[in-house]
């Protein structure tokens, strides 16, 4: 009796490893992450569904039109207009130049589109007059080449000084008036040759911008009736690029000389006194695209043209970018400046494929990932969005467009990850079978 219970008590323990089994590992975690999605449990606590995200809580950037950029260049007179720093060729027979010698020519430099001019160089003065041999001071302000050269003549007939019938008088135009403007740009452009920042001498105006901004300053001379808008951006490389803001920005009488340009640039390194300058009174901003809810573009030709001691601001838009994460490649990515994209064209952007993705195992994903998380900051505070990428390729709704700032992260579902792991194991499984 007692060698029958002996052995059936060994016989039982025998029996004890096949009645309760542990399972394994992977078998584990698929059991949990199964339960996790039957439950709907979810790392993100009350997301707002794409499509609750209307239009009216999104900036568009499609509906914006470009303004009619000629309202940037200034309407040249019908005949050239003298004022002070003009310097005119005049030859007055025997008064400025000998009768027995030709008048002197003065040939423009190359690349000059001047015609060549006549005559000896006389200036016009600061109050708009010029000083003549013999005859009083006269003043030339805005009168064309012709009304100047009457009112010469007309100076020294009633001083009987020449005379009509023998003496030549020649008024020409030997080289017009310019204005010293600065253009700083944040934007890329194409003229990088007169790039003021590879001068040694202007060390400060490249400290304005540090070591992370594309800054370029161009200081120019434009000439009479083309000191404007549109030629102080053809003369520093073009119209803005996409990746500056939709703006112009002008400051009034910023500088006087050199050193209080560079004194002026030099305090653009204080983010602080920069905003300051972009508020103050003599700033004047002009919109390159407006929309159909932004104001009416009210441009004065006096807001487009430019004087001597002007700067013209191209900012960069460098803030203007979206995130990546999750399943998607991690990267900043920038905002188009002129058009909408969805949040599927986003994913393009950045170079994701949900559908090749990497489950946790290793290897391929045979489910890809369809739940997008888009954080978003509204009134405040962030809020993730949730959009099903399989639902948004059929809603439009579900497509949202990306703002600046957003986060977008692409992750499994919690049965996409249990179905991808189990396949995965399979697969493994299936593979080292192969070679047993």
């Amino acid at each position: 009796m007692v060698f029958e219970t002996k052995r059936l008590s060994e016989s039982l323990r025998k029996e004890e490893p096949r009645m309760v089994r542990k399972p394994t590992r992977i078998e584990g975690i698929a059991l949990l992450l199964l339960l996790l999605g039957m439950t709907g449990c979810s790392t993100y606590r009350n997301t707002v569904p794409g499509y609750c995200v209307g239009d009216g809580f999104q900036e568009s950037r499609s509906d914006k039109e470009p303004i009619n950029f000629l309202r940037l260049r200034q309407e040249p007179p019908e005949a050239y207009r003298l004022d002070a720093r003009d310097v005119l060729g005049i030859y007055i027979e025997g008064v400025l130049g000998s009768k027995d010698e030709p008048p002197p020519v003065h040939i423009p430099e190359s690349g000059d589109d001047m015609p060549p001019a006549i005559g000896y160089p006389i200036p016009v003065r600061e109050d708009g007059t010029i000083s003549l041999p013999l005859v009083d001071a006269m003043d030339l302000r805005g009168l064309t080449l012709a009304q100047a050269e009457q009112k010469i003549r007309n100076a020294y007939f009633r001083k009987k000084i020449l005379k009509p019938e023998r003496e030549r008088i020649i008024v020409t135009l030997m080289r017009p008036r310019t204005y010293h403007v600065l253009v700083v740009r944040e934007d890329e452009t194409e003229n990088n040759n007169n790039n003021i920042f590879n001068n040694n001498t202007n060390v400060g105006l490249a400290l304005a911008f540090g070591s992370t901004r594309n800054g370029q300053s161009f200081p120019i001379e434009l000439k009479a009736y083309e000191n404007d808008v549109l030629h102080a951006l053809s003369e520093t490389g073009g119209l803005p690029g996409s990746d500056a803001k939709n703006e112009v920005v002008i400051l009034r009488g910023a500088f006087g000389t050199n050193e209080e340009r560079d004194t002026f640039m030099n305090g653009m390194q204080d983010p602080a006194y920069a905003e300051e300058l972009m508020n103050r009174p003599n700033v004047i901003r002009i919109p390159l695209r407006v929309g159909p809810d932004d104001p009416i573009v009210q441009l004065a030709e006096e807001d487009i043209i430019l004087y001597s001691g002007d700067i013209v601001f191209v900012r960069s838009r460098e803030s203007e970018v979206f995130y990546t994460g999750g399943q998607l490649p991690a990267g900043q990515w920038p905002v188009p400046r002129d058009y909408d994209i969805d949040v599927l064209e986003a994913i393009a952007l950045s170079g994701g494929n949900a559908g090749v993705s990497t489950a946790v195992t290793g290897g391929s994903a045979v489910f890809p990932a369809t739940r997008l998380i888009v954080l978003r900051e509204l009134c405040g505070e962030q809020v993730p969005i949730e959009i099903n990428l399989r639902r948004a390729m059929l809603d439009p709704s579900e497509r949202i467009r990306i703002q600046p700032g957003d986060f977008i992260m692409l992750e499994y579902t919690p049965l996409e990850l249990v179905g991808n792991i189990i396949l995965s194991n399979l697969r493994f499984n299936l593979f080292n079978q192969g070679f047993n």
